[in-house]
């Protein structure tokens, strides 16, 4: 409950905030908004110590200076953020007294309004959302980095061809198309270095939306009789059959391949930017809708479009992936371990084989 109330407030804060901007701001109003900004002065000052101390500590874990330089650089730290708190503080009340001695000051003080801007809840460095975080103040505050960020997200898209491989047959005598059968993949992943001084072996999991199509060909449909799935000769000629799955999916996968570490003075980043990536694991999810699209010219001569939705495929999807990559672009296999239909005259499993684009 006063969580809830902690965020009303600030949306009244917020629009309040918005009113005062759209009307002429009052000398007792740029005062109110100084006073708000010497506490942030504080939380800012002590923000950066906090992760200046923390990132001496680093250093001293892994041995790169010894506990007295240690010490020696966490005092001069303490004394400079002191003395900034102090001048900021004085600038400050030196704005607020010009302002009350003065009924109308016309040049800037820096208590502008309109350059103020509310942040709830959002670490920019680490991109996590953080409930008990709050920033009321400059829009151009800097916030201090984060010495290590061992996680990092992005968007992943891939493309590419889509077949099965049947029972008993090869690709070659595959009843469906090469180049009308393919597949897309748009997903969201995070990436996790597992050691603490290395970015060699990387864990990469998310969740993505799948999508497998199949072109048939030979003027072949799937047709399910007593819950058995398979491929018939339509009674007519097919102008086209297609079968679409639509799947939500989980990949995971052990990313292995150098990286170049960037390291500053109050933090480091491995980058992988233009490096060898190779990426092996799996997936497994559910299978959300599957439909066969039928178009032909029935006995009349009119032109029918049917669609078939929720075929008796598998209720879960699962199998094998892996990517070769350099730098953004690589080589993407995926395999389903799992049928497509949960009760088939012969077994099929999904292959598909593209470009895979990841965006870290």
């Amino acid at each position: 409950m006063q969580t809830i109330t902690k965020y009303l407030a600030l949306i009244v804060l917020a629009l309040s905030v918005q009113l005062i901007t759209a009307q002429e701001i009052t000398n007792k109003e740029k005062i109110d908004a100084l006073e708000l900004q010497k506490e942030q002065v504080v939380i800012q000052e002590k923000d950066q110590l906090k992760t200046g101390v923390e990132a001496i500590d680093q250093q001293l874990d892994n041995n790169e200076i010894s506990q007295e330089e240690a010490t020696q650089l966490k005092d001069e730290l303490a004394t400079k953020h002191a003395l900034n708190i102090e001048n900021r503080l004085a600038i400050i009340d030196n704005r607020i007294s010009l302002l009350e001695r003065n009924e109308h000051v016309s040049y800037d003080t820096g208590a502008n309004l309109e350059g103020l801007t509310i942040i709830l809840g959002k670490d920019k460095d680490s991109d996590e959302f953080d409930t008990g975080s709050l920033y009321i103040g400059p829009k151009n505050r800097k916030e201090p980095k984060k010495y290590d960020r061992r996680t990092t997200s992005d968007l992943v898209f891939a493309i590419g061809f889509n077949n099965a491989i049947i029972e008993g047959q090869s690709l070659n005598d595959s009843p469906y198309k090469l180049g009308g059968s393919g597949f897309v993949e748009l997903g969201w992943a995070w990436k996790t270095r597992l050691f603490k001084n290395s970015n060699a072996v990387r864990l990469k999991y998310g969740v993505s939306f799948q999508w497998n199509k199949l072109d048939i060909k030979d003027n072949l449909y799937f047709q399910e009789i007593d819950d058995v799935v398979t491929l018939e000769e339509f009674p007519v000629n097919l102008s086209k059959s297609k079968f679409r799955s639509t799947n939500l999916v989980f990949p995971l996968h052990f990313e292995f391949g150098p990286s170049r570490k960037i390291d500053k003075k109050n933090y480091f980043r491995y980058s992988t930017s233009n490096k060898f990536k190779i990426g092996v694991g799996g997936y497994g999810g559910f299978v959300l809708q599957s439909m066969q699209k039928l178009k032909y010219d029935d006995d009349n001569g009119d032109f029918q479009k049917d669609k078939i939705k929720d075929f008796n495929t598998n209720s879960f999807v699962y199998g094998l992936s892996s990517y070769i990559s350099w730098g953004n672009v690589g080589i993407y296999a995926k395999y389903d371990l799992s049928t497509i239909f949960k009760d088939q005259a012969i077994d099929q499993n999904n292959i598909s084989l593209g470009l895979r684009f990841d965006m870290d």
